[in-house]
């Protein structure tokens, strides 16, 4: 089994889905997204900060970001392998990340990037909708709920992100197409990238790359 990866993907490819999926082989999922929205709930000054840029659609500082990181990858759950979804997003995170993964000995052993065209993104993000309670992910087209906003598994309501708009969307994209795709170079570089079509069914991307991992 492969452990220690990374999830790639423009915004909207379905990184975050695939990630919980993949969570029933063991892995811990860390999503600095999910982390960074903790702290602005909390009102953190991490949280005010990381606001800051988020609502603009911008990156959020690497300092900021790796320094996050690292204290996460470094917690017990991780030793039998993590997901890595939203990180590195620049070649100075993946650059940091590369070190101190050698310094913790948990080396990244593969990285799955999703393909996804930007006309379905854009279908995707506009749609998206997600738990205030648990965090579970739904779509208005693909994954409605049984009763409308309310999450199936725990009755909370069900809310759009405020990034999760066409506009934020654009900027969005053009950070992951000017600092975030040339990494794909990066890890192939290393042999370490492997492509997946996601616009195929959750459950069939799921399964694919669920048996590439188990090769």
């Amino acid at each position: 089994m492969k452990r220690n990866i990374i999830l790639m993907g423009p915004p909207g490819a379905g990184k975050g889905t695939l990630a919980k999926k993949l969570m029933s082989l063991g892995f811990a999922h860390i999503s600095t997204g999910d982390m960074f929205r903790k702290a602005i709930k909390a009102g953190t000054a991490l949280g005010q900060l990381a606001e800051q840029f988020i609502k603009r659609g911008d990156l959020v500082p690497d300092d900021v970001t790796i320094g996050i990181v690292k204290e996460r990858l470094s917690q017990d759950d991780c030793a039998q392998g993590f997901l890595l979804d939203g990180f590195p997003r620049t070649l100075v995170q993946a650059e940091a990340l590369e070190e101190l993964t050698k310094e913790i000995n948990r080396p990244i052993e593969t990285v799955v990037n999703l393909d996804c065209n930007e006309k379905e993104l854009v279908r995707r993000i506009a749609g998206r909708r997600i738990c205030k309670v648990c965090g579970a992910p739904y779509h208005i087209e693909t994954l409605k709920p049984k009763i409308d906003g309310i999450c199936d598994l725990c009755s909370g309501l069900l809310y759009q992100r405020n990034d999760d708009n066409e506009e934020a969307l654009k900027v969005r994209l053009d950070h992951y197409n000017h600092q975030t795709k040339p990494l794909l170079d990066f890890y192939q570089a290393r042999g370490l990238l492997h492509h997946f079509n996601s616009l195929v069914s959750s459950e069939a991307l799921f399964d694919e790359i669920a048996q590439f991992l188990k090769s």
